[in-house]
């Protein structure tokens, strides 16, 4: 583990949620004739260029909560301190918030246990745990493979409980630690397949849940053409759109330019697809231009030299 790549990961997210955040709600065809190339500003949240919406304040606020450690209700509360008074926002205010984490920290605020806030509804599977659980790689890279996943589970279930978001960030972060210990993108899609099936197995899944994810655990994703790639605010769609995203580009601007013309929920495909990117290829392989624009530079490089110092 390096800080070129906690810091890459960091900024991924982010600049990938940036550079979504004016085009959220856009149909592709029309980025297809507008495509995004660069940081741009208001248009749908009219915020101005480089901010950074939920996707990476949520980040932010698991990977500061790391630093001191692993507890779940410091998490929790940090999270309700964002939505709450803006803690980790681009500017102090939150301007975008899914509805199943709104829920989820309306129970947070009412004492519930953080692994059982999160909506355990088959429903209530949008991608709002997926899209801020890349800090807890660099937590959980030297643990068993068992506990990972249990870690992963209860840190999902603080907004997202449902087994199909369980599984997308178990899977996200499989895949993100083989690209951290040095893996290419081909073996890393490869081992991430057969260890996340061991411990689905080892699980007793249900078949049914299981088959969602077949795209990913028994065939290559990166075979599909762009059209069979879809891009809601489901679980599935943003995991499955930024893995295609990042197995079929070669560096991280491309990855997240790719990931945020597919329209749709640009700033989560853009931050779950900037993650990878950012982890894998480095801080040093993002545009120099992209990292000087972002809100709060000073505050994540801060943030990453402390996440990549922290104790287990």
């Amino acid at each position: 583990m390096t800080i070129d790549q906690v810091k890459g990961a960091l900024y991924g997210v982010a600049i990938g949620d940036a550079l979504g955040v004016p085009v959220e709600f856009n149909q592709r065809a029309y980025l297809d004739q507008n495509p995004v190339v660069d940081f741009i500003g208001y248009k749908s949240h009219n915020q101005p260029p480089g901010t950074f919406s939920d996707d990476a304040s949520l980040t932010f606020c698991l990977a500061e909560s790391l630093c001191y450690g692993f507890d779940l209700i410091d998490m929790a509360d940090r999270f309700v301190r964002w939505q709450s008074a803006g803690y980790w926002a681009a500017y102090g205010e939150v301007f975008d918030i899914g509805m199943t984490t709104y829920a989820a920290i309306s129970r947070l605020k009412r004492g519930v246990q953080p692994q059982l806030a999160g909506d355990f509804d088959e429903d209530a599977n949008g991608n709002g745990s997926l899209m801020r659980i890349m800090p807890l790689v660099f937590y959980t890279k030297d643990l068993p493979l068992g506990i990972r996943y249990e870690i992963v589970k209860d840190v999902s279930s603080i907004t997202h409980g449902h087994i199909r978001s369980v599984i997308s960030c178990f899977y996200y972060l499989e895949l993100a630690l083989h690209l951290l210990n040095g893996k290419s993108k081909e073996e890393a899609y490869k081992i991430t397949a057969t260890t996340v099936k061991e411990v689905l197995d080892q699980q007793k899944i249900i078949e049914r849940e299981l088959k969602i994810f077949d795209p990913l655990l028994e065939t290559d994703i990166s075979l599909r053409t762009r059209d069979k790639i879809s891009s809601s605010g489901y679980v599935i769609d943003s995991l499955m759109a930024s893995v295609w995203c990042f197995m079929t580009t070669n560096n991280y601007q491309e990855a997240t330019l790719k990931s945020v013309n597919l329209g749709h929920d640009t700033d989560t495909t853009g931050a779950i697809t900037g993650g990878l990117a950012g982890l894998y290829y480095g801080l040093h392989d993002i545009p120099e231009k992209w990292r000087r624009e972002l809100a709060r530079t000073k505050d994540i490089d801060e943030l990453g030299l402390r996440l990549f110092n922290m104790r287990q």
